[in-house]
């Protein structure tokens, strides 16, 4: 079955702690760069000391050798999953690879979800963009340099599962039911879509966070997914 990874986009840990000890079912997070910039070190160790599985979703982009310094920095913290940007190219994330040995698993960052095509051909210089094209392209890349899978949206996971094959794994964020909004993402998914195309880890952020009951939206999630 799928993972519920919780997607702890909150001001600070102890928020975040409080939010986890109304969820006790919770088995995987994520923290980004707003918690990790506060918290540090120390907070992904309490989550770790909690027995929580920990996505580090910092998107490292750099010079090989900085990259292979933070990965290593997050093996040691006991990070069990970590994004790397499949923009730095085949060597950075080659380089990431060697430095996360076999206790950590990349993944690796495409097309972000808040981008539409004219956005991101803005973004990149070229247009028009093909943003299904194009975040195949980067996932081969990111296949080659062994990475352990991608982060997408449910719109690209089918046809990446498709072109890859059974074995890597799918992150697929802007989870959300038909009643929650969509916030600032452009390319959203219910749980039941984002399985049928085959993810692995579903990222689900403030429709848990913001419910009066997260305990009992965290089981819909779940639910929807199995």
């Amino acid at each position: 079955m799928p993972e519920i990874v919780i997607a702890l986009d909150l001001p600070s840990g102890a928020e975040a702690l409080r939010l986890l000890d109304r969820v006790p079912e919770a088995t995987w997070v994520k923290v980004g760069p707003i918690l990790m910039t506060r918290e540090g070190p120390a907070f992904i160790r309490e989550l770790v000391g909690r027995q929580l599985q920990v996505f580090l979703d910092l998107k490292w982009h750099d010079i090989p050798n900085t990259v292979a310094g933070a990965v290593e920095a997050a093996r040691e913290l006991a990070v069990v999953m970590a994004t790397v940007h499949t923009l730095g190219g085949e060597k950075m994330l080659s380089a990431a690879v060697s430095a996360g040995g076999f206790g950590l698993a990349l993944v690796g960052v495409t097309v972000l979800t808040s981008h539409d095509a004219a956005g991101y051909g803005a973004a990149v210089g070229r247009a028009p963009v093909d943003l299904a094209a194009e975040v195949e392209r980067q996932a081969e890349i990111a296949i080659r340099a062994g990475l352990r899978g991608l982060v997408c949206s449910s719109g690209e996971a089918g046809r990446i599962r498709r072109r890859l094959g059974p074995d890597p794994w799918i992150v697929v964020p802007g989870i959300r039911r038909s009643v929650d909004s969509a916030g600032d993402q452009t390319r959203i998914a219910t749980p039941e879509q984002a399985v049928r195309e085959g993810a692995t880890h579903l990222v689900v952020g403030r429709p848990v966070l913001n419910a009066s009951d997260p305990a009992a939206v965290f089981r819909e999630f779940r639910a929807a997914a199995a």
